[in-house]
């Protein structure tokens, strides 16, 4: 399979460039910035990018990559600190920048011969985000793009096939980058447009048939996107050597039981044991209030649950888990770097040490909105392949206070209500989240010309890339009427609807 590999020097936006490679139809392969030269060639890769990061290369400790990666024979496109390991290795200069620049700015290519903006327009608004900039050319190299602050913004060594940008090509504030991206992995790399959904269907298969043989494998179905993706690939690839448990905790959403029993057990056939542990759940979250508190509670249930259900599935050597390939890059430990804060939210693992099985984990290498385009290609219905996040915890993390019965039926119908028309508003697919958060809080109201005491419900409706930030969305007066109206007429014990209008930071996007 031919692959470009992106060497991480520690740049919030690695995994951009990995993805927007994808997005060209190549494989692309994430290693840490120190990755040895000798372990890259034997995944042959047709080309190199060498990552932005945080640090300068002339400090003391700088992060330097394997010397080498410049005699491995490939193309090198090095971005923003990738411009500086040119300089560092083959004879160049950095220097701190009078000016520091960030944010837009605008490119003039200034040799359209160069293979890299091959079809693109000879001025163009790229992104910056550095404050040291290069002062003296590495060997080799000539000067193929300018900016205001910069006359080495874009270079090449021809001969080499070597290329640096002192811009971010990846982000969407560069509008001409995906193309830029392209001409490198295609017209320079020689990469074809092999890598879709398709085949990733018919070579996931073949190496789960070989990891797996003829054992059985218990896969924990939690009916969101990754548990769901990889049910199906992993039913198409052993049918009945696959048993999916699906524990009913009492915390999901309205029909979602009914939908996951619906779509997996009837229509795609999987063997489907479910778990309805509803009243242990709550029992076990009567007269706790504390977030951390629930969600800790929660999950030893649900551990407790699901190992006493898999010792009743039969004796299955294999696991499947839902890991995607964020979870499993590893982050780079650079002082200052923000990638690796932002890889701290994710957790890989989770079993207790006693559960004695061997991992499958068909989805590693695929990022979120890859698993989607491989559940349309398995056939998923779009109701569970473009669904929105859901958290672990479930309804508990809607439910502010206490946990109960009573409470739980009043977010449902209210959470079902937000959802039914943001469908109808032809918003729900295209917003990050949507929901109803049940208050603590009583208050009076006038319902049927009677004095009322009743529950508070909070919509919370954000936009957001990856859940690390987000922004609530501005929805439609008329849409937010509509809502307050049907759920202050049709949830009984709620008289009031308010709408949260709070972004990720400060808040957070669940309220709990």
């Amino acid at each position: 399979m031919e692959q470009i590999v992106i060497l991480d020097f520690g740049s919030q936006y690695t995994q951009v460039i990995a993805r927007r490679i994808r997005e060209s139809n190549v494989y692309s392969t994430i290693l840490p910035f120190d990755a040895p030269a000798a372990e890259i060639a034997l995944l042959q890769p047709k080309g190199l990018i060498l990552s932005g990061g945080p640090a300068s290369v002339y400090a003391a400790k700088a992060p330097l990559p394997d010397p080498g990666i410049f005699g491995l024979g490939v193309p090198i496109l090095g971005i923003c600190y990738g411009v500086q390991i040119f300089a560092q290795f083959l004879g160049g200069k950095v220097e701190p920048g009078d000016k520091r620049e960030y944010g837009k700015g605008t490119l003039t290519v200034v040799d359209p011969e160069c293979a890299l903006f091959a079809n693109l327009p000879g001025s163009m608004q790229v992104w910056n985000s550095h404050g040291d900039k290069l002062t003296r050319l590495p060997k080799g190299f000539a000067i193929v793009g300018t900016t205001d602050n910069s006359k080495y913004a874009a270079l090449e060594n021809r001969k080499k096939r070597l290329f640096g940008i002192q811009f971010h090509p990846e982000v969407v504030h560069t509008p001409h980058g995906r193309a830029l991206l392209a001409n490198f992995v295609h017209g320079i790399c020689g990469c074809g447009k092999g890598w879709t959904m398709h085949n990733y269907v018919d070579q996931a298969t073949a190496e789960i048939r070989r990891q797996v043989g003829t054992d059985e494998v218990i896969l924990g179905l939690s009916g969101g996107v990754d548990s769901s993706v990889a049910a199906a690939l992993l039913h198409r690839a052993i049918g009945a050597q696959l048993t999916c448990i699906f524990v009913n905790n009492g915390l999901l959403r309205a029909r979602e039981a009914d939908v996951v029993r619906e779509v997996f057990g009837r229509h795609f056939q999987i063997r489907l044991q479910y778990e309805n542990a509803a009243a242990l759940f709550l029992r076990k979250l009567k007269g706790v209030t504390d977030p951390e508190r629930k969600r800790k509670v929660i999950g030893k249930t649900f551990i407790d649950v699901f190992q006493a259900a898999t010792q009743r599935a039969g004796r299955a050597r294999f696991l499947a888990q839902g890991t995607l390939y964020p979870d499993v890059i590893e982050s780079v430990p650079i002082a200052g770097n923000p990638a690796a804060m932002i890889k701290s939210h994710h957790n890989v693992g989770g079993l207790p040490k006693r559960m004695k099985f061997k991992l499958v984990e068909p989805l590693r290498c695929l990022f979120k909105d890859e698993v989607r385009l491989l559940g349309d290609e398995l056939g998923l219905p779009r109701e569970i392949v473009q669904r929105q996040p859901f958290p672990g915890p479930g309804l508990a993390v809607r439910c502010l206070g206490e946990i109960t019965a009573a409470k739980l039926s009043i977010l449902r119908v209210a959470d079902a209500i937000v959802v039914e028309e943001m469908k109808a508003a032809d918003l729900y697919y295209r917003t990050w989240q949507t929901f109803a958060v049940l208050l603590p809080v009583r208050s009076v109201g006038v319902q049927g010309d009677e004095r009322t005491y009743g529950f508070t419900i909070a919509i919370r409706a954000v936009e957001s890339q990856d859940g690390m930030t987000a922004d609530w969305v501005r929805l439609p007066y008329e849409l937010l009427e509509k809502i307050s109206s049907r759920i202050t007429n049709e949830v009984r014990g709620v008289n009031r609807v308010v709408f949260d209008v709070t972004s990720k930071p400060p808040g957070t996007i669940e309220w709990e």
